[in-house]
């Protein structure tokens, strides 16, 4: 089985989900996406993993959201896609995929749901 994880190693829950899927023997491919950001074309094929919209993995109080708040509420969904792979850093984290599904790790044994 394939398991990829959207990583920010200085993140708690992230490196706490990284940990709990090494430990049930999974090795993922680890994505360290502030270095490597997704493309919008990534994103919503995440999103669509998700089940979530582009607003639903924002992490609102990051500042480079709080700074253009306005702007990003009155953004096209694709116009918010190429936002978040601007601005990585405010997309929710972790994200897990395995195959068709995806969660975010919060709290990390949430990933667990679609790795059975």
């Amino acid at each position: 089985m394939s398991i990829e994880i959207y990583h920010n190693p200085r993140c708690s829950k992230s490196r706490q989900t990284l940990q709990l899927l090494q430990d049930r023997g999974f090795e993922p491919t680890i994505i360290t996406y502030l270095d490597t950001p997704p493309d919008a074309n990534e994103l919503q094929t995440v999103l669509q993993k998700l089940g979530m919209t582009a607003d639903e993995i924002m992490r609102t109080g990051e500042e480079a959201y709080q700074a253009q708040k306005a702007e990003v509420a009155a953004m096209s969904d694709a116009e918010k896609l190429q936002w978040l792979s601007d601005n990585p850093r405010v997309i929710q984290r972790p994200i897990v995929i395995s195959g068709d599904a995806a969660r975010i790790g919060r709290p990390p044994e949430s990933v667990l749901e679609i790795l059975s």
